[in-house]
């Protein structure tokens, strides 16, 4: 074999190589995104049925319901446009209560229902997380500063 020829081959394996961990890569990535879909989102079937996505909005006053003993909790997910109702099972962070914003990490189920891995609440009497209120400014909702929230 020539050197030329050697060069070659070797540019070559090297292209090759550099394409195939770019395409693991990218591959990689695209399996890890997790997206954000507001409940007129996920009510209008735009949020896939095959994956795990997130959902936030507001945790209505009275849509919280959990059995005495056990970890399994059900609340509603609104933001003043449509609902989606959330079940949970496992301990929730300790500022999520009605009338505030959350975000959930999971997948919809067969029935519906919003089956969520994680909770996250929001950490202070003044925040909102983007997402949410992002979504809520779509909707022409003003969310308010303090107080509680209206019912849907």
């Amino acid at each position: 074999m020539t050197p030329r020829r050697r060069r070659m081959t070797l540019v070559a394996l090297i292209v090759l190589g550099v394409g195939a961990a770019t395409a693991f890569a990218l591959t990689a990535f695209q399996d890890n995104l997790l997206y954000f879909y507001s409940p007129s989102d996920v009510s209008a079937g735009k949020a896939p049925a095959d994956r795990v996505f997130r959902v936030g909005g507001m945790v209505p006053e009275g849509s919280f319901t959990r059995e005495p003993g056990s970890l399994e909790a059900h609340f509603v997910l609104t933001d003043y446009a449509h609902n989606v109702k959330v079940s949970y099972t496992g301990v929730l962070p300790d500022l999520f209560r009605e009338g505030q914003g959350v975000i959930a990490r999971g997948r919809m189920g067969a029935d519906g229902v919003f089956v969520a891995e994680e909770v996250l609440a929001k950490h202070d009497e003044n925040y909102m997380p983007p997402e949410v209120a992002d979504s809520l400014k779509k909707q022409h909702q003003k969310p308010p500063a303090d107080g509680p929230l209206p019912t849907t």
